[in-house]
């Protein structure tokens, strides 16, 4: 699994012009599912994601998780970050999962990541041509590759 983490101060998503998903304080994460992810990688990403400190203290530091501030997160489902630009100017989403194996992956993400920040998350819609709009917070941008665990 490979995501994309910001730190936002709102985000939202819209399908058809109708929002599926809006948050202020929080992280906006882009999830993107391969064959090969599995439950642990859902376990170890989702635990990384709500207890990475990136969120400012008191003093101005980053200290503190979404968990700790009490913010939300909106989830988006995202192929492209799978994409191979090795060849060509046309990307290969070759290691992006297909529906039916990302999706059960991606509902069992949304499970993980409520249990573990102790509150309902917001989400877009896996597979649809969304819109999505924020605005990101320091800027803070942090990529995690579960595959690359740094």
């Amino acid at each position: 699994m490979k995501v994309v983490l910001q730190r936002v101060t709102e985000a939202s998503v819209k399908v058809e012009e109708k929002i599926t998903g809006a948050i202020k304080n929080g992280l906006l994460v882009l999830l993107g599912i391969e064959d090969s992810d599995n439950e642990n990688d859902i376990q170890w990403l989702s635990n990384k994601i709500v207890g990475l400190r990136i969120f400012n203290d008191g003093n101005g530091v980053m200290n503190l998780s979404v968990k700790d501030t009490g913010g939300d997160i909106l989830l988006v489902s995202q192929f492209t970050l799978h994409a191979s630009t090795k060849k060509g100017n046309r990307p290969s989403y070759i290691k992006a999962s297909k529906a039916e194996t990302a999706i059960p992956l991606y509902e069992k993400m949304i499970r993980q990541l409520s249990s573990d920040l102790g509150k309902d998350i917001h989400t877009g819609i896996f597979g649809a041509d969304m819109k999505v709009s924020l605005l990101n917070d320091g800027p803070v941008t942090i990529i995690i590759d579960t595959k690359n665990k740094e």
